[in-house]
């Protein structure tokens, strides 16, 4: 069975899973809109329709999703690594943080 994942924007630094992934399995990333496909293997067990980093994203880089930054990462992530709470911090309905 091939895995499949959606990225909706070329500007996302994460990709969202169709179904559940193995660590070490191959899934094949579709952007929207786009012919082209790219293949990022997981680097973790991932959970049905949850994100993993289609690229290598720094501490601190923001996390791309639907061409808009959801937030920042906590720490460095590897592509194909999941892209949960654990490794990133919200942006969304923070109080604390100025808008720019």
């Amino acid at each position: 069975m091939t895995l499949r994942a959606l990225i909706i924007d070329p500007r996302d630094n994460v990709a969202n899973l169709i179904g559940p992934g193995s660590k070490g399995a191959e899934v094949q990333c579709t952007v929207e809109r786009q012919k082209e496909t790219e293949t990022v293997r997981l680097l973790d067990d991932i959970p049905s329709n949850h994100k993993f980093a289609r690229t290598d994203i720094q501490a601190g880089e923001p996390i791309v999703k639907y061409g808009l930054s959801i937030g920042r990462a906590s720490k460095a992530i590897r592509r194909g690594e999941y892209v949960h709470v654990h490794n990133i911090e919200s942006n969304r309905g923070r109080g604390d943080l100025q808008a720019k």
